[in-house]
């Protein structure tokens, strides 16, 4: 994967070209009445959802953390709690998450972030080479490895997305 940084920066690119991480970026022209961004991004790049993961900030015990999930279902708040050593998370409310990473929604990444926070990544990522996720803005994925995300992010793994059907 080649490195592509162009005028693209973002605190989440910077972050990745800083730690010589290889990644791809994919803009898109962002629809301002796309309801869901991380679907949006999947359908307009023509990449399978499965592949494309939003990223969620929770709240557990009165701190807050953050839940990578494919776009193609949801968070299972209670395995995510379990994963952080808790029994329950709720969501965090959105201007609490964008402060605290700096980010607006649909644009939060999981990289770059003002403020780093317990991040728990879905494990359905390591079927795949590579995934995307915000790339810090809306209209903007970076491609991949998860396990390039994971030690960047300091991540653990764990079952807490769920699949809509």
């Amino acid at each position: 994967m080649a490195k592509k940084m162009a005028s693209q920066g973002t605190p989440a690119t910077a972050a990745l070209a800083a730690a010589g991480v290889p990644f791809v970026l994919h803009p898109y022209a962002h629809d301002p009445s796309a309801t869901s961004y991380g679907m949006e991004a999947a359908e307009v790049l023509g990449i399978d959802p499965a592949r494309v993961f939003k990223t969620l900030m929770v709240e557990v015990e009165g701190r807050l953390a953050v839940g990578i999930v494919p776009v193609a279902g949801t968070l299972d708040l209670k395995s995510v709690a379990a994963a952080l050593g808790s029994k329950k998370a709720a969501m965090a409310d959105p201007k609490v998450a964008e402060r605290r990473t700096g980010y607006v929604l649909g644009g939060i990444s999981p990289l770059g972030q003002r403020q780093s926070s317990p991040t728990v990544l879905d494990e359905s990522a390591f079927g795949f080479d590579t995934i995307l996720v915000s790339g810090g803005r809306r209209g903007l994925d970076i491609e991949l490895a998860p396990a390039d995300l994971v030690r960047l992010t300091k991540a653990l793994t764990a079952a807490i997305g769920v699949t809509k059907g």
